[in-house]
């Protein structure tokens, strides 16, 4: 598909991460070997930060920005982009290798977990950091 291309935000549809929002780092339109299938690799978040105010400590709102990623590898049919876009760069970082292998998962989730907190104190991007209600 033309639209679905790196730094696309999309909601998952299906399985364990349905309605939570993810972005595209990488996307297969034709498949690979190992999966005959469109597919893109997604980093998204798991846990999104709460709600923040003027009155709350400096340690409570350093606990309330925090951010669970989520690397995955899934179906173009299972997830639906949005019009929304993120422009932050995580070929580097995600890679079809580190979603297979569970330790470099683990170095990859604790990457995005800085590069998300990062972004979500800076202010870009509200929308991505919201949960999705619906």
């Amino acid at each position: 598909m033309k639209f679905i291309k790196p730094g696309k935000v999309v909601i998952l549809l299906n399985g364990r991460f349905a309605g939570h929002k993810a972005l595209v780092v990488k996307n297969y339109d034709s498949g690979t070997s190992s999966r005959p299938y469109p597919h893109a690799l997604l980093a998204g978040i798991d846990r999104a930060p709460l709600k923040i105010t003027r009155a709350m400590s400096k340690k409570k709102v350093a606990k309330r920005s925090k951010v669970k990623p989520f690397v995955k590898a899934i179906n173009y049919s299972h997830f639906m982009p949005t019009r929304y876009g993120m422009d932050i760069d995580l070929k580097k970082l995600v890679t079809s290798e580190a979603v297979k292998d569970p330790a470099k998962r683990k170095i990859v989730r604790k990457h995005l977990k800085q590069r998300f907190e990062q972004r979500f104190r800076s202010g870009k991007n509200r929308w991505f950091f919201q949960k999705l209600r619906f």
